[in-house]
């Protein structure tokens, strides 16, 4: 979490936390409303108010009222005249006083509307700021989160795998579509790197076949006149010769094999008939071959020739397992038991042999090129086959027990 936060002080230069902006953003958002909407109630309490406010009036009406009466009064009355004009008086007077009430009342009121205005506004905005607070934490927190994320995406460095649910449901489907990304990402580095690994191998086998087969020519050609010409005591010589030379020529071979991909135009290949010539052909005699191809299988757009390299490779190895006999089973087909997000327009050829197994320690470089176990070998076989399932965009599966045997699998889509 530190290292993401120092991804992001960067981007954020001198302006305020992305919390603190938020909270305030928030907060005036609650707050600017109820001051303006309280000043308006306000005022027109404090007009409509002032509207009823009719001391004055009833002073001027009584002093008038008053002078009327003592002017009356001077004049003979009758009884009820005179009892009259009293009740007029005492309804004057107590007009006059409930105005003064009313007057007294109404300047209080206004001071009670303020001292309420006050109140609102100061619980709008205790309120507001709570809200505004665990809304700005809800968002800022898992934002800050995503944010640190794209530096450490950046910088090719691991995402934290369990991370704290924060913020609503919904960041939580961004952290999983970040993850994906990164691990899309990871994975397209490293198909770069093995892409560019392999493009490194390939050309320092070009150049080494390349190298390895200009004296080829002239040893050959030596060895052959020194066959027609030597003297008997140097027979033996001369075919070591010829062997260490031919073994060279086979490891050029390879080499070159391995430093070019398949080319040229593709054609339709019987992928059965193509294995089942192949199997006869190098699984020899003291080995039992179990062959089965499935019937009208599709047939596979590719390369002809480099994907009899590659059996040939896979057989090759196989036979190589098992050195004191046993069995090489083979198996043509469809697939079986695939995954829902599977292909199955694939053709698949399994290879299982009952040898001694490969170690889990070197399984995973058995398709590395020039990593081999056995003596003189180049460790190029697989890797070629590997290089060539995918030129036609094909995979090679491999399951081994140690002392139980091998079986490698090659699926091949049928448009590759």
């Amino acid at each position: 979490m530190n290292e993401m936060r120092k991804l992001t002080v960067g981007k954020t230069g001198s302006r305020a936390p992305f919390r603190t902006r938020l909270f305030a953003m928030l907060l005036l958002f609650a707050v600017i409303p109820t001051v303006t909407v309280t000043l308006l109630w306000t005022g027109v309490a404090a007009r409509t108010l002032s509207l009823f406010s009719a001391r004055s009036a009833w002073e001027r009406i009584a002093e008038s009222g008053e002078q009327t009466v003592r002017i009356v009064g001077t004049a003979p009355l009758t009884p009820e005249q005179a009892s009259a004009l009293s009740r007029h008086q005492a309804e004057l007077r107590e007009s006059v006083q409930l105005a003064r009430r009313f007057d007294f009342v109404t300047g209080r009121s206004m001071r009670l509307v303020l001292i309420g205005a006050r109140l609102v506004v100061a619980l709008v905005a205790l309120g507001a700021s709570r809200v505004a607070g665990h809304l700005s934490r809800q968002l800022s927190r898992p934002l800050d989160e995503l944010v640190g994320w794209t530096g450490l995406i950046r910088l090719g460095r691991p995402i934290p795998a369990h991370a704290q649910r924060r913020g609503a449901p919904e960041f939580e489907v961004l952290r999983t579509g970040m993850r994906t990304m990164a691990a899309e990402l990871e994975s397209g580095r490293q198909q770069a790197l093995e892409a560019e690994r392999a493009e490194a191998f390939r050309e320092s086998a070009r150049r080494f076949a390349h190298e390895l087969k200009n004296p080829l020519t002239p040893i050959r050609f030596a060895v052959d006149r020194l066959r027609r010409s030597a003297p008997e005591e140097l027979r033996d010589t001369v075919e070591v010769l010829a062997e260490e030379a031919a073994r060279l020529e086979t490891m050029a071979k390879s080499f070159a094999q391995f430093g070019r991909l398949p080319d040229g135009p593709a054609a339709e290949i019987d992928v059965a008939e193509l294995v089942t010539r192949v199997a006869r052909h190098t699984v020899p005699e003291r080995l039992t071959l179990e062959l089965r191809c499935q019937p009208g299988l599709p047939l596979v757009t590719g390369y002809h020739e480099p994907l009899v390299r590659a059996v040939t490779n896979v057989l090759l190895n196989a036979v190589d397992a098992t050195p004191t006999g046993g069995t090489i089973a083979v198996t043509v087909g469809t697939p079986e038991n695939s995954p829902p997000d599977a292909d199955t327009n694939q053709v698949v050829i399994a290879v299982r042999d009952s040898g001694c197994g490969i170690a889990p320690d070197a399984l995973e470089h058995i398709f590395d090129p020039y990593v081999t176990t056995k003596p003189g070998g180049t460790g190029l076989g697989l890797a070629i086959a590997l290089q060539t399932l995918q030129a036609h965009r094909g995979t090679i599966e491999v399951q081994s027990n140690v002392g139980r045997g091998t079986t490698m699998t090659l699926r091949l889509p049928v448009t590759a």
